[in-house]
């Protein structure tokens, strides 16, 4: 019996709208129709995540309109896409390993808990956490390599840079295998699993959380007065978007100092600059001295805007993309 319909036989006194799980999936359809959908929302917020990649990597603490402002003046629109590219050939592959990952594991691990005797609300939050982790680590495989290439795009034509020079991206993977090998590609990588396997975990269980607490509260408003199930899918759709910023904010709270750590590490290895932080001892040394402690949480404040329009966007676009991939095209509402 699948989690769904494990959730339908509860009796829990608030009534969510009915999850699509794994078994309802087209899963060809899935795959094909998530790859475009996620491709255009990583464009429209790619321009956030440059700006953030940059304040944690350069010395001079730069207010964010400041280095925009900069950013156009001196590169163009141009500036704001380095490294798009990459970013988006290794953004399908590792999408794809993320949500199958993510869809077996929160069915497998929710129908398991139901079953241990746990609550259908605490069953929820243990799969989507246990999803988000088990998701994260599948997908990092992929995309540490492709990260470590994109970011040193990021900052190029950065301020006081002194970073080295590429004429693309695969000029930037030649030049990384040739200086350091195979490995050059995976720097970071524990650091990657430490830092986007918690916080994936962590935003999805908030998301559970915090979405089944709004829609609690706000579900009257938009639900029809005999049955309490949703009328339309305005309500829907806001409740999972506020759910999505309540999640982001927890989750880069928690994890951002391992966030900036990890990406300067990635970036900087001493290929065009004097410092040549190889370990996370060294990276944390120079970042303190550099800024003090608040340094870990340089570009915070881009990293939460980037994380929550990103997962406003991605849950409201991932809902609708698994209705769209229902087998016979049915509707669950």
């Amino acid at each position: 019996m699948s989690l769904r319909a494990m959730e339908e036989e509860s009796a829990s006194e608030i009534r969510l709208p009915a999850d699509v799980d794994w078994e309802m999936l087209d899963k060809s359809r899935f795959f094909f129709l998530g790859a475009a959908l996620f491709s255009g929302v990583s464009a429209t917020l790619y321009p956030i995540v440059v700006l953030k990649t940059r304040q944690q990597v350069l010395t001079a603490r730069i207010p964010c309109l400041k280095m925009s402002a900069s950013m156009l003046r001196t590169e163009g629109l141009r500036g704001f896409y380095r490294g798009f590219g990459t970013s988006l050939v290794g953004t399908i592959p590792a999408r794809a390993l993320y949500m199958g990952a993510l869809e077996m594991t929160k069915s497998s691990v929710g129908t398991a808990a139901v079953r241990l005797g746990f609550s259908e609300a605490s069953a929820a939050a243990i799969a989507n956490a246990a999803a988000g982790l088990n998701a994260s680590m599948a997908a990092q495989v992929v995309w540490t390599p492709i990260d470590v290439v994109s970011q040193r795009l990021m900052v190029q034509g950065a301020e006081n840079g002194g970073f080295k020079s590429y004429s693309g991206g695969l000029d930037a993977f030649r030049k990384i295998i040739y200086s350091h090998g195979v490995k050059g590609l995976y720097r970071g990588f524990g650091l990657s699993i430490l830092t986007y396997a918690p916080s994936s975990a962590v935003w999805w269980a908030s998301y559970s959380i915090s979405h089944r607490a709004i829609w609690a509260r706000t579900r009257r408003h938009f639900c029809r007065k005999d049955d309490l199930r949703p009328e339309g899918k305005a309500g829907l759709v806001a409740v999972q978007g506020i759910s999505a910023a309540v999640a982001s904010g927890v989750s880069a709270l928690v994890t951002m100092p391992m966030d900036t750590i990890k990406t300067r590490m990635q970036v900087l290895d001493g290929e065009g600059n004097m410092r040549r932080p190889v370990t996370v001892v060294q990276t944390v040394r120079n970042l303190v001295k550099e800024s003090g402690i608040s340094g870990c949480y340089r570009g915070l404040g881009p990293r939460w805007a980037s994380m929550s329009m990103s997962a406003t966007t991605m849950i409201t676009t991932y809902e609708f993309l698994k209705r769209l991939s229902t087998k016979r095209q049915e509707r669950f509402v």
